[in-house]
């Protein structure tokens, strides 16, 4: 009788590899089960290899007829910098569970403006496509520090009606923050009927605030420190209004209005001092195998 297969599911199967910088990269990834399932505005728990740690990833995008989804990472820290160096094409995840969190609402908005930040361009996508497949007229702002780091705004071009794309030096677009696209947006569309914005929680607090005296519906997407994704942690609390929410059953979607941009930014803060000596043991390990590695050449 033959031995049962060790091998790993085909379903994670990294099938593209894309670098937009030395930190951001794409990985697209065959699950045809999750890419059915997949709605915008949700994300995944991936574990990329057995003794991995387990971290939170928006979905940037899913394609049904070819079962696939697709993750856009930034390396900042341990797990991420690791998977970036291990996560080719042919390479398998040892564990994706999802899709996670509430779907994104898309109602029945006749003007919506999708506004993506730096990493946040990539899971507003979604929502930028569905609101157009709703019958939406989509406005989209763009923001990067400078025109090297631009991705994907050939893809915002096909699904919005209007484009815009700021860099903080200048170098490509609008000069300045994605506020000023904000602006922009209103002076020419007064009558836009909500706001998705997406990004570091910096950006989402300014975007809230260049709408908070207009009065539009602003969405955010907040993605705190998640630890197993079914509320029982806590790692992942936030205060929107009076309430206390858990952003991976209760989100990750939030009214931007009632957010509290304070509270979030200082429990990021929390695990700033156990993820840098993280990070400083991985790469210490990185260095010690690759003097190994040298003395057995």
């Amino acid at each position: 009788m033959s031995e049962p297969s060790t091998a790993l599911p085909e379903s994670f199967e990294i099938v593209t590899r894309q670098d937009f910088s030395d930190v951001t990269y794409l990985l697209e990834f065959r699950h045809p089960m999750m890419a059915k399932a997949a709605q915008p505005g949700q994300f995944v728990i991936v574990m990329s290899h057995a003794h991995g740690e387990r971290i939170p990833l928006t979905i940037a995008d899913f394609d049904r007829a070819k079962g696939t989804v697709t993750l856009v990472i930034q390396a900042v820290g341990k797990t991420t910098r690791e998977m970036q160096q291990t996560c080719k094409v042919g390479a398998r995840l040892h564990a994706v569970v999802g899709p996670m969190g509430i779907p994104s609402h898309v109602g029945k908005a006749k003007k919506v403006l999708c506004v993506g930040g730096g990493l946040g361009v990539a899971p507003v996508f979604p929502q930028a496509r569905a609101h157009k497949e709703n019958g939406a007229k989509v406005i989209g702002v763009l923001g990067f520090r400078t025109k090297d780091l631009i991705f994907w705004d050939d893809k915002f071009a096909k699904v919005c009606d209007e484009l815009i794309v700021c860099t903080d030096d200048g170098s490509a677009g609008l000069k300045g923050l994605v506020t000023l696209g904000i602006d922009k947006a209103f002076e020419k569309h007064p009558d836009i009927d909500e706001v998705v914005a997406i990004g570091p929680p910096v950006m989402m607090k300014g975007c809230v605030e260049a709408t908070r005296p207009r009065k539009v519906k602003t969405m955010v997407s907040l993605n705190p420190v998640m630890v197993d994704g079914t509320g029982m942690c806590g790692g992942c609390r936030v205060k929107v209004g009076d309430k206390v929410l858990f952003a991976c059953v209760d989100g990750p979607d939030f009214d931007g209005h009632l957010v509290d941009f304070d509270d979030l930014s200082h429990r990021l803060k929390r695990y700033a001092t156990t993820e840098k000596e993280a990070l400083e043991h991985w790469n210490e390990s990185c260095r010690i195998r690759g003097h190994a590695d040298l003395a057995v050449k």
